[in-house]
C-alpha cells in the first residue's frame, strides 16, 4: 500500500507539473489569436476575459496528451532512479506500480466528467456568447428550451426575433412560428406570424402569414395583411443555425438527459449530444487507456537506450487513437454508428490494446 501510494504521489505531482505548464502555453497563444481577431472591437481587459473563459475548454481537449507525458515522464524518472529495478528486484511485478498511477487516472477523469464537464460547458458558451458580440454586436443567436425555439437575427435593417413551437431536425424549417421586427435604434415596428418558415437563399420563406404593422396610437389589426407566401429578408444559412444550434459541449452533462429528451419531444435530432453523452461517460476509460499506452512504451530499463524513440511511438500512438476516437464520434453522429457503439468501441478497444502492450513490454 505504501508503494501505491508512492507512485500515486509522485504521478498526480507530474501531471500538475505537465498540465499547468500546457495551460500557460495554451492561455499565452489564445490570448495572442484572440486579439488579433477582435483587433479594435475590444479592449484589452475584454479580450483577456475571452481568453479566461476559453483556457478550460482547451485543457479540457489535451488531457489524453497530458495523461500520456505525465506517465511517460513518472516511467523515465523512475528508471533513470533505478526504483523500477528496486521493485522488481523485491519479487514485485513492474504492474504493481502502475497501480497508483491508473487510481489516480479514474479519480482525475471522474472529477473532470462530474466538474469539469459543467465549468467547461458554462465558460464556452459564456466565451461564445461574448465573442459573437463583440464580433458582430448580437447580430444573431439562437437558443432552444422548454418554451420552444428561439432565434434573434440582425442587420442593417434592425433586429428581429423569431419563436417557434416546434422545427425539423437541423432549425431550417420552423413551425407555428412567430416574427417581432425592431427597427433600427428604435422599437418594435411589425409582427408576423407563419404557419411554417422555410430558410431559403438569403431569406425566410413564411408560408400562411399574416402581418401587423405596429405603430403608436393606432389599431394594428386594421392594418393586418394576409400572404400565401411571404419573404422576410434574413443574414442567416444553414450553416449558421447548425454551428449555434444544440452544440453538445455547451450543455453541462448533468443536464444532457433532459436535453435530449426536450429535443426528441419537439421533434429535433438528438443524435449528436446522445453520441457526446455517452463519449462523455467513456472518457475515464479512453484516458485510462493512454496512461496504458505510455506505461507500455517506458516502463523500460533506462540503459537500454532509445529512450527518445519510445516516448515518441507512445505520443503517435496516443494520436493514432485519439483520431480513431474522433472518426468513430463523426460516424456516429451521421448515423452509420449506433451512439452506444460509436462511444465506447474506440476507448474499450484502446484500453484492450494497452493493457496488451504493457503485458508484453513487462512479461513478454
Amino acid at each position: 500500500m505504501i508503494l501505491h501510494r508512492y507512485f500515486a504521489r509522485r504521478f498526480l505531482w507530474m501531471f500538475l507539473a505537465i498540465l499547468g505548464v500546457f495551460s500557460l502555453f495554451l492561455g499565452l497563444l489564445d490570448l495572442v489569436e484572440q486579439l488579433r481577431r477582435f483587433g479594435n472591437s475590444a479592449s484589452f481587459g475584454q479580450t483577456a476575459w475571452v481568453t479566461v473563459l476559453k483556457l478550460p475548454e482547451g485543457i479540457y481537449e489535451i488531457l489524453p496528451l497530458v495523461m500520456i507525458l505525465a506517465t511517460a515522464a513518472l516511467f523515465l524518472m523512475l528508471a533513470r532512479s533505478s526504483e523500477l529495478v528496486v521493485v522488481r528486484a523485491a519479487g514485485r511485478s513492474g504492474l504493481v506500480a502502475l497501480g497508483g498511477p491508473v487510481a489516480v487516472a479514474l479519480i482525475i477523469s471522474g472529477l473532470t466528467v462530474a466538474i469539469m464537464n459543467p465549468l467547461v460547458a458554462a465558460t464556452s458558451k459564456r466565451a461564445s456568447d461574448l465573442t459573437e458580440n463583440y464580433e458582430s454586436n448580437g447580430a444573431s443567436v439562437i437558443s432552444f428550451g422548454r418554451e420552444g425555439l428561439w432565434l434573434r437575427q440582425g442587420g442593417e435593417s434592425g433586429q428581429v426575433v423569431i419563436h417557434a413551437d416546434r422545427a425539423n431536425p437541423d432549425a431550417t424549417v420552423l413551425y407555428d412560428t412567430s416574427f417581432l421586427a425592431y427597427a433600427p435604434d428604435a422599437g418594435p415596428d411589425r409582427r408576423i406570424t407563419a404557419a411554417e418558415a422555410r430558410l431559403d437563399s438569403g431569406a425566410w420563406v413564411l408560408t400562411d402569414a399574416k402581418q401587423w404593422t405596429l405603430r403608436a396610437g393606432g389599431n394594428p389589426e386594421d392594418s393586418a395583411e394576409r400572404h400565401a407566401e411571404l419573404r422576410l429578408p434574413s443574414p442567416l444559412t444553414q450553416d449558421d443555425i447548425r454551428d449555434r444550434f444544440g452544440q453538445p459541449s455547451a450543455i453541462a452533462i448533468w443536464d444532457l438527459p433532459a436535453y435530449i429528451a426536450s429535443l426528441e419531444e419537439a421533434g429535433f435530432s438528438a443524435r449528436r449530444h446522445i453520441v457526446w453523452f455517452q463519449m462523455e461517460l467513456a472518457r475515464p476509460v479512453f484516458l485510462v487507456a493512454m496512461v496504458l499506452v505510455a506505461a507500455g512504451f517506458t516502463m523500460r530499463p533506462a540503459r537500454l537506450g532509445r529512450t527518445g524513440l519510445y516516448v515518441l511511438g507512445a505520443v503517435l500512438l496516443g494520436f493514432g487513437l485519439y483520431y480513431v476516437r474522433n472518426f468513430a464520434q463523426i460516424m456516429g453522429e451521421n448515423g452509420q454508428l449506433p451512439p452506444v457503439l460509436a462511444a465506447w468501441i474506440p476507448p474499450v478497444a484502446s484500453l484492450l490494446l494497452a493493457l496488451g502492450l504493457v503485458l508484453q513490454m513487462e512479461d513478454g
